[in-house]
């Protein structure tokens, strides 16, 4: 990884662009403002069937076609499609590029403006201002108004997603009769908001960091983002899940040197960390990874969770992993408990399963039947 790495491909992605711009919670204006986004099946004429997908940290809005970067299917494509949980001849899904990404949506890696919206002829980087969880949801609002859906079907999504999830349903609960915050919870914990740090720390410690201006060298800091996501892909797995895929086993030896050699998860995290910086901006993964750090719905509430949803009609399906140990069980308990405190209409299941944290993206049919059903429920009492 010492070499220097190409910045990321040009791509021209499908967005949306709002020439009034859009206040942030820190105080500033991006003026214009543009959301990225991808949707798949048919809105239909009542425009009722529409449910809004939020992606995770290192996720987009290519939630259920191929990569135009990666070539890579979409990252939840094995529930969104015809006949799947997330029937596209049913439902109008959307899935938005959040604000401060790297796939179209204004960003760090997007042309900096000035107030009046002129273009000043180099990316934002560092001087991109801070956003929040409700930032990326009041973004996502603007493109809901622009497509003219006064109110989504569902909005789901998990981790960080589920955080957009929480953030819909209590800034704006006539707009969402279904939510499933999955693998999530209300705050971001000081462990997580540590792992954190340690990805951004080696981000600034690469030489190729320059300051974050790195775009004027055309090249990034690759090392220190490829560490970045090695240690936030080793958060999305269990012990479990590590030691079935790969336990001990050596790469092309039977016994250890410390020159070539290599156990095969130290190839995996490799390989995962050198694929990620071919994808993913190091700006943006600074700041989209503080605004999860941010995040506590409780504090905005005067430490009560349960003030946030008060008199909420949206209908909650809440779902864990047991494995998951970056977002365990516990804190979906304590938000559902805050949920029945506000007497929300609130279902939960903890799903048994060893795959850990990533386990909402991959095979666990128990969940998809869940969320499928969750889905279908609410479809069915509003007559989609």
């Amino acid at each position: 990884m010492s070499a220097p790495v190409a910045p990321l491909p040009q791509v021209e992605h499908q967005r949306t662009v709002f020439a009034d711009g859009m206040a942030l919670d820190c105080g500033a204006v991006i003026t214009p403002v543009a959301v990225a986004w991808r949707a798949y099946g048919t809105l239909n004429a009542a425009k009722s069937n529409a449910i809004l997908v939020c992606h995770a940290l290192t996720g987009d809005q290519y939630v259920a076609e191929r990569h135009p970067v990666t070539g890579r299917p979409g990252w939840w494509e094995t529930i969104i499609g015809p006949g799947k949980p997330l029937d596209t001849e049913r439902y109008y899904i959307l899935c938005v590029n959040v604000l401060g990404g790297c796939m179209g949506s204004t960003g760090p890696r997007e042309e900096k403006t000035d107030e009046q919206g002129r273009g000043l002829g180099h990316p934002w980087g560092t001087d991109f201002p801070p956003v929040t969880i409700r930032d990326m949801v009041r973004a996502q609002k603007k493109l809901m108004d622009h497509l003219g859906i006064e109110r989504l079907l569902a909005v789901i999504g998990g981790s960080m997603g589920g955080m957009q999830v929480l953030e819909w349903a209590a800034t704006f609960p006539g707009m969402v009769y279904g939510a499933a915050p999955i693998a999530t919870a209300a705050y971001h914990s000081a462990q997580n908001i540590a792992f954190h740090e340690v990805g951004r720390a080696a981000i600034h410690s690469d030489p190729a960091w320059r300051e974050g201006r790195y775009w004027e060298d055309d090249t990034i800091p690759a090392q220190g983002l490829s560490v970045a996501r090695m240690v936030a892909h080793i958060t999305y797995l269990s012990e479990q899940a590590l030691t079935r895929k790969f336990g001990r086993r050596l790469r092309g030896a039977s016994a250890l040197t410390f020159l070539e050699d290599v156990f095969e998860v130290e190839s995996y995290l490799r390989h995962q960390g050198s694929t990620f910086v071919r994808r993913f901006d190091a700006n943006s993964y600074l700041t989209i990874t503080r605004a999860m750090d941010y995040f506590d719905m409780a504090a905005e509430h005067g430490g009560d969770l349960s003030a946030a949803f008060r008199g909420t009609k949206t209908r909650f399906f809440v779902a864990s992993f047991s494995s998951d140990w970056l977002f365990p069980t516990s804190e979906s308990r304590s938000l559902v408990r805050a949920l029945n405190k506000a007497a929300a209409n609130v279902s939960f299941v903890e799903f048994q399963s060893d795959k850990g944290h990533d386990a909402f993206l991959l095979d666990e049919p128990e969940f998809h039947r869940a969320l499928g059903g969750f889905l279908a429920g609410c479809a069915d009492r509003l007559g989609v």
